[in-house]
């Protein structure tokens, strides 16, 4: 997948600043000193959605031996499986990772904590949840702490899923997205649907700077309706500088948006799409 994730350092991208240093990590104390300064928040306004999503579609499967897995695409550290099945908040990560005694401790004594951290917090219902992201050392921790039961690293964006991806889609039921709209296109979305074993939802929550007309004509090629309602929108982060607002500004316009009131003021918004099968 074209995301950050695959190493280098921060850029800009058609006005948009990159991050790709900070997902290379092999924790995610990088990952969170520097977007908590821009008080990046999305995965927070997910979170009640993305619970409400996976309770609605596992009850499809109500008397199945194993229920549906969600797979959250561009997963990074695991931020979007804590929220779903700890009792923690975004705002309890940020202060966490970024805590002056979190600084000191080396990357095996954080994975140690953590794993006490979350095992401690683990709701009495949790979903199973898959991780897809071209980063391997942000994969491999959300694994090791317990966030994840199973971790991808393929790039679908340039081939196929490999065996053992292909074999997980089968469990898949649910498929979520903060953030990782602006880099991967309907050829993710093709490879993981042509995969599906079950009937799969999408939940995504998506910059407005980014049409994603070509994925919702993918999936409805599979069968999937989409919903947004625009009016809504929900804050991600703040701007890096003046370039990238100017750019967000231009985007939100090209795509037939209006800025005011939410570009103009100086964040990211994004909306939310909800795919699901015409008929259950």
């Amino acid at each position: 997948m074209a995301r950050p994730g695959s190493g280098g350092t921060e850029g800009v991208e058609g006005g948009k600043s990159r991050f790709d240093d900070i997902y290379g990590r092999p924790d995610p104390r990088a990952y969170f000193r520097r977007l908590a300064p821009l008080e990046y928040e999305i995965p927070h306004h997910a979170q009640p959605v993305f619970r409400q999503a996976a309770t609605e579609r596992a009850a499809l499967d109500d008397g199945c031996a194993h229920g549906p897995a969600v797979l959250d695409v561009c997963c990074s550290y695991g931020i979007n499986a804590a929220l779903l099945n700890h009792d923690v908040t975004l705002a309890e990560m940020h202060e966490r990772y970024t805590y002056p005694g979190t600084q000191a401790m080396s990357t095996d004594e954080l994975t140690a904590s953590d794993k006490e951290f979350y095992a401690a917090r683990r709701r009495p219902d949790p979903v199973p949840v898959f991780g897809l992201d071209v980063s391997a050392p942000a994969v491999q921790y959300a694994l090791e702490v317990g966030l994840l039961d199973a971790a991808f690293t393929d790039d679908l964006e340039q081939g196929s899923p490999s065996p053992r991806l292909s074999r997980a889609l089968a469990e898949v039921g649910l498929i979520t997205l903060t953030g990782g709209g602006s880099y991967i296109t309907a050829r993710t979305f093709t490879a993981l649907l042509d995969g599906a074993r079950r009937p799969v939802w999408v939940s995504a929550f998506v910059l407005r700077t980014v049409s994603y007309q070509p994925i919702e004509r993918t999936l409805a090629v599979h069968g999937l309706n989409t919903t947004v309602d625009v009016s809504r929108t929900y804050p991600q982060r703040l701007f890096t500088d003046e370039r990238e607002q100017h750019y967000a500004i231009a985007a939100v316009r090209a795509l037939g948006g209006d800025p005011t009131g939410c570009e103009e003021n100086g964040r990211f918004y994004s909306l939310h799409y909800e795919s699901r099968p015409d008929t259950p």
